[in-house]
């Protein structure tokens, strides 16, 4: 498992349900199975997927990537602040393209 960023520390701030279903859910993945609760993370490439949450009439989500090699990179995790739409804003698109690009680039120099 590789945490980019900071997204270990934002998962960390997540209230204990929701760290605790997004421990599950990724515990599945290192297993080899699909978490039930994720989903295709469209625009970046086959492979990511998103998990999202709602708790207490917020909602959380994480983004992950699972074909690199043999291991698990979380690349994002975020609280979605906008009360407007459901779709993820451009910046945190970025984000995720970027970070995706730094865990191709660390599994092919390891």
């Amino acid at each position: 498992m590789a945490w980019l960023g900071d997204s270990r520390r934002q998962v960390r701030s997540f209230p204990p349900e929701v760290r605790k279903s997004i421990g599950v859910a990724l515990y599945d993945v290192q297993k080899g199975d699909k978490a039930p609760t994720a989903k295709p993370f469209k625009g970046i490439a086959s492979g990511v997927f998103e998990i999202a949450l709602r708790f207490d009439k917020d909602a959380y989500r994480m983004v992950y990537a699972v074909q690199i090699g043999r291991r698990v990179y979380v690349l994002h995790a975020v609280q979605k602040k906008s009360k407007h739409g459901i779709s993820t804003p451009r910046q945190d698109v970025d984000l995720i393209e970027q970070r995706y690009k730094q865990a191709l680039k660390m599994e092919k120099e390891s």
